[in-house]
């Protein structure tokens, strides 16, 4: 599906635009535009990858004359744009909202007027019931998508979004924190070694992207299902791989952090659709006219439950270990 044709992606400087380029410079896609404000890591990307499918795109999703320059010729877009550290977001909540809900509609809009095929969007499970500054705006985000699919007709561009927990070894992610902490000599800190989080790599992030890609209908929102394992676990499995002894020390809960994680509603599994490793949650296509829901409405919602990183599968130990041996971030650590 991608042969000869064109790719943007937004915040593509990241971790997942890399994961990206690493799967997709391997095919006989035509071109790969990396679009972010970030000049430094555009000037690295471009010297480390020194490629020509690569084209690379100065500009901010706030603004919509760059993105939409930028989109101009492309057949699909993944945007990844988006602030995304919790703490960060509660200090700076326009900041994120200005990012995260705006920049996806510029994004969409520009991929509308510019006759786009498919543009997949990237949530968060910390938008599924959220707390936080940053949750806040990535819900937001998803009612973007959602209502601007309601009125973008099928044969035109396609919306969709995915939604996923935390990548392993990600920019700015607890992993390479606990790795430089164990080298600096430091204690590895955790805030509640109770707190759960869904596990997933990289590839598969770019996994579930692709999914969506080839699957999504107008509105769709894909989830895959992922494993967790507490943050106590993690930080004592790390340290075993790499044989340390620093102390484990409890800091507390951060600001805006929830003490599991949460992948679909009840509301969203009532309507979820079970794909396999995947679900998709179509989107809610009513209109506005409530008065026919006082009979067609379903009464089962409360026996059904949440999807959360409490009642997923649980990583042994062992599970966890093998899981975080096949990471490339830890083999290049060790």
């Amino acid at each position: 599906m991608f042969k000869d044709k064109t790719l943007l992606i937004t915040g593509g400087t990241g971790s997942f635009g890399n994961a990206v380029l690493a799967r997709f410079l391997k095919t006989n896609i035509k071109e790969i535009r990396i679009f972010s404000r970030d000049e430094k890591k555009q000037h690295y990307m471009r010297e480390t990858l020194n490629n020509p499918k690569v084209k690379f795109y100065i500009g901010d999703v706030r603004d919509f004359d760059s993105i939409n320059r930028a989109m101009q010729g492309v057949d699909y877009v993944f945007h990844a744009a988006a602030l995304k550290q919790v703490p960060s977001c509660e200090f700076f909540p326009i900041e994120a909202t200005k990012t995260n809900v705006f920049g996806t509609q510029n994004t969409i809009d520009a991929g509308v007027a510019n006759k786009v095929k498919r543009i997949i969007c990237l949530s968060t499970d910390k938008a599924a019931y959220p707390i936080n500054a940053m949750g806040i705006s990535k819900a937001m985000m998803e009612k973007v998508a959602v209502a601007a699919s309601r009125n973008i007709p099928e044969d035109e561009t396609i919306v969709c979004l995915t939604r996923y927990g935390n990548v392993m070894a990600s920019r700015g992610s607890v992993i390479p924190l606990f790795i430089k902490q164990i080298k600096d000599g430091q204690p590895i800190t955790v805030t509640d070694p109770n707190m759960t989080r869904f596990l997933m790599s990289l590839e598969e992030a770019v996994d579930l992207v692709i999914f969506a890609f080839k699957n999504g209908n107008q509105g769709d929102l894909f989830v895959n299902k992922a494993p967790a394992s507490t943050i106590g676990d993690l930080a004592n499995t790390i340290r075993d791989i790499f044989k340390a002894d620093n102390e484990i020390k409890e800091i507390g809960t951060r600001h805006g952090e929830k003490l599991y994680e949460t992948l679909c509603t009840r509301e969203e599994m009532l309507k979820a659709v079970d794909m396999g490793d995947f679900y998709r949650i179509p989107a809610d296509n009513r209109n506005l006219n409530y008065g026919s829901y006082y009979f067609q409405g379903k009464t089962d919602i409360s026996l059904v439950e949440d999807y959360h990183s409490h009642n997923t599968l649980r990583l042994t130990t062992n599970e966890l270990k093998n899981t975080l041996m096949k990471l490339d971030y830890i083999k290049e650590h060790l």
